[in-house]
């Protein structure tokens, strides 16, 4: 059965047979949805509002730090009704293509970010599933 969460006015669903972590920062929250394969959603609270432009930026840079040859395009999409910006990213890992995606937004409590992960072994089969995580996602009261 699918997991719903909501907390801070931010809400989506983790897929079926995927698990999810929610461990708290020292200004949010950070939840970790795995699934069974390589793929993976990363969402993050940040209440002390860190500019949705320097949240993109620091991202993109710690992807950059481990995966020095990585493809970034600037992408910008609706999510949980707000504008999102971040990056469409694509590198290779253990000899594997990988494609990633970053989204970032301001939510009611916060900064929100967003990371989705998939390698080409996987991503038929999970793509799909991260797309309708970013899908279900909502921000309300």
């Amino acid at each position: 059965m699918s997991q719903p969460f909501h907390e801070d006015g931010i809400s989506f669903v983790c897929p079926e047979g995927w698990s999810l972590e929610r461990e708290p920062t020292d200004d949010g929250w950070t939840v970790t949805m795995q699934s069974p394969g390589t793929a993976f959603a990363m969402v993050r609270m940040d209440r002390s509002m860190t500019p949705v432009e320097d949240v993109v930026a620091a991202t993109l840079e710690a992807l950059r730090a481990d995966y020095p040859e990585l493809d970034a395009a600037n992408a910008i999409e609706t999510i949980a009704g707000e504008m999102a910006v971040g990056h469409d990213v694509e590198f290779f890992s253990l000899d594997l293509s990988v494609t990633a995606w970053t989204r970032c937004f301001y939510g009611l409590a916060g900064t929100v970010l967003v990371l989705c992960q998939v390698s080409g072994a996987d991503d038929e089969e999970y793509e799909p599933a991260l797309r309708a995580i970013c899908a279900s996602m909502r921000s309300e009261e």
